[in-house]
């Protein structure tokens, strides 16, 4: 196991480095690096459980460590018509990723984690639901590929619609958090208009990050167990939620309560990023040149439409509550 699981870390190490020369999140480089590993260099078998291991346990790790960076009380800071837009957003962008999967041949669960991916905060939220929704590693990262895709792309062209489009420095803010796929993305973009647009992006941002949680508990309602009403009772939902989640629930109400000194908080949101990278890493060393083929294109297609359905949906909510 030794042998992918040191694979995985070198990957994310490299992807870290690299990082920090380009425009692109370390995330993404490390499944990008561990596709190029994975197709043209051949690994024995002997790397496999390491790389599953690094796919599965220490990506729920990741997220388990995630929730740490989860205050709930920055939902108290948004207004009622701020937090609708933040919520349906969300509801609109995952529903219309679902609809639309038929006419691309894409299957349900992989629009939903497309859908997710894009609707909520990216790579932590693919990370998050993954198991859960039971999506194959191939299918999970070529959604972390697209959705930081289309977020490093938006943090250009979202700043530039909301000045084509007149919104006043609150509202860009406001556009930009509700769309933007990753927090640094929507920080980037809000600052990048101005000083106000860059804190209502962090807010909002924010806001949408805070979801997830209720949302892990929707799917696994859906999700878990669902073969009949009997194993759908909550004692047996209960029963089968994976450990990470609670560790996940627990660890926000701990940011949520602040009985942790910063740097300790500090301390675990680092380890919790560096351990997500190397998951991707894992993730990414699962990925076949045949599966992006097969399903990349159709799903670069699915996700830039319900990116565009989704800065629309916005324009149009922060029009109406003015």
């Amino acid at each position: 196991m030794l042998q992918g699981l040191a694979l995985s870390f070198v990957i994310a190490i490299f992807a870290m480095a690299l990082s920090t020369f380009i425009s692109i999140g370390a995330v993404v480089i490390a499944i990008i690096l561990g596709l190029l590993i994975a197709n043209f260099v051949k690994l024995s078998d002997s790397f496999k459980p390491g790389i599953t291991y690094a796919e599965k346990s220490i990506l729920a790790f990741a997220i388990a460590t995630l929730g740490i960076n989860l205050d709930f009380s920055v939902l108290a800071s948004l207004g009622f018509s701020t937090l609708f837009i933040i919520v349906s957003g969300m509801i609109v962008t995952i529903y219309v990723t679902i609809f639309l999967a038929k006419f691309f041949n894409i299957d349900k669960k992989f629009a939903l984690i497309l859908g997710i991916g894009n609707g909520v905060c990216g790579a932590s939220a693919i990370g998050a639901t993954k198991n859960i929704l039971n999506v194959n590693a191939s299918q999970a990262g070529i959604s972390v590929a697209i959705v930081n895709l289309l977020g490093t792309l938006g943090m250009f062209i979202v700043p530039f619609l909301a000045i084509v489009f007149g919104f006043n420095n609150s509202e860009a803010g406001i556009l930009v958090g509700n769309t933007l796929q990753a927090v640094g993305q929507a920080v980037a973009g809000g600052f990048a208009i101005s000083e106000l647009s860059g804190e209502n992006a962090t807010v909002v941002k924010m806001g949408r990050v805070l979801l997830l949680t209720p949302l892990i508990v929707i799917l696994l309602m859906i999700y878990i167990d669902n073969d009949n009403d009997e194993k759908r009772s909550f004692s047996n939902i209960i029963k089968n939620v994976p450990q990470f989640i609670y560790w996940f629930i627990g660890f926000s109400l701990v940011a949520t309560l602040g009985i942790l000194p910063t740097l300790i908080e500090d301390t675990i949101s680092l380890v919790s990023k560096y351990a997500l990278i190397v998951a991707m890493a894992g993730i990414g060393l699962k990925i076949t040149f045949s599966s992006i083929k097969s399903e990349g294109k159709n799903a670069f297609l699915l996700g830039s439409i319900v990116f565009l359905i989704q800065i629309l949906f916005t324009s149009f909510l922060l029009f109406m509550f003015k």
